[in-house]
Formats: C-alpha cells, sequence, structure tokens
C-alpha cells in the first residue's frame, strides 16, 4: 500500500487540532524505514528556524507524540521514491488541508530523512 494522502491528512489532522507548544516555530517531517518496506513519518516541532540551514530540525521542543504513533505504510520502493512521497502529500496538505493556515503561522516546514538533507516545502517571508 503505498502512502495515501487521505490518511496522511487524516492523521495530520488529529495531530494539528492539538495547540502547537510554546516556543515551537517549524515543524519537520521526519522521515525513517522500519524496514521490510515499511516507511514512517514523524512529526517535529523545533524552537528555532534557519532557512539556510538544516541543524534547526534537532532543535526539538516536541514530537506531538508521533514517535509513539507515526504514520506509516508498506510499499516497496527506495528512499527517494518514499521521501517524494511524503513531500507531495504535505505540499497537498499546505494547500488543501484542515489545518493548512495553522502550518502557515510557523516560520518553515520541511520533510525529510532522520540523519538527512531536508527539503524546505514552505518559509513564511
Amino acid at each position: 500500500m503505498a502512502l495515501i494522502y487521505d490518511d496522511f491528512a487524516k492523521w495530520l489532522d488529529g495531530i494539528l487540532e492539538k495547540e502547537i507548544p510554546d516556543g515551537g516555530v517549524a515543524l519537520s517531517f521526519n522521515i525513517y524505514e522500519d524496514g521490510r518496506r515499511r516507511w514512517s513519518v514523524e512529526v517535529v516541532g523545533t524552537s528555532s528556524f534557519d532557512k539556510d540551514g538544516e541543524d534547526w530540525a534537532c532543535d526539538e521542543a516536541t514530537d506531538f507524540e508521533t514517535r509513539d504513533a507515526p504514520y506509516s505504510w508498506e510499499e516497496k520502493t527506495n528512499w527517494k521514491n518514499a521521501a517524494a512521497a511524503v513531500a507531495e502529500a504535505v505540499q497537498k496538505y499546505l494547500e488543501v488541508g484542515n489545518y493548512a493556515d495553522k502550518l502557515k503561522t510557523l516560520r518553515g516546514v520541511a520533510t525529510g530523512f532522520v540523519d538527512g538533507d531536508l527539503n524546505l516545502l514552505y518559509v513564511k517571508e
């Protein structure tokens, strides 16, 4: 089963319906492989943001309890395609998601593998 946007959006709605903790200025959607073609995404709220750097994603203020309940799917694919699927889902959510306006109050939104480069999808001007 590939990443399904409607399922992803429902999962993200459940996270964003809660308040973003004080000090949370940006979000990083961290992707990782659980093994056996199982991919997962956790959401991390960060206390800093730098559109020209990537260290900000390590300044974790909250994981919105998604470390224990990530969005997961099984798919026989490679990491590049998994990353592209997550970026596409987050980009669509930024456009039409129920809490897209709430995301756009933040300084930045990015996706990326836990130990990899970030893909910056939104920067508040």
